[in-house]
């Protein structure tokens, strides 16, 4: 049974470590199309300030779901551990 639990929570954190690295190259290739959007719309005087506004709103919009997302999956991440840890009743993840 103890090996279960152990090989069940490398998977976990194999997984989580995945999703991570994984989260980390997408914001960063999220943040790098943002400064290139941002360097246009400053060398663009054409663009109207309300077409300046809404790509600013759609950028923020953008990060919040981002950011909402990486918390929920960190939470689901959370939940998982905590449940599979669940060993002995009042000492959670002490056995893996």
């Amino acid at each position: 049974m103890m090996d279960q639990k152990k090989m069940l929570k490398q998977m976990i954190d194999f997984q989580k470590t995945t999703f991570d690295n994984s989260f980390s190259a997408m914001t960063a290739l999220q943040e790098q199309g943002e400064k290139m959007v941002t360097a246009f719309m400053d060398q663009s005087p054409w663009l109207p300030e309300d077409g300046k506004r809404v790509i600013g709103q759609w950028i923020d919009t953008y990060k919040s779901g981002r950011e909402n997302f990486k918390k929920t999956v960190d939470t689901s991440f959370s939940r998982v551990e905590d449940y599979f840890g669940q060993g002995q009743p009042g000492k959670a993840g002490t056995d893996m």
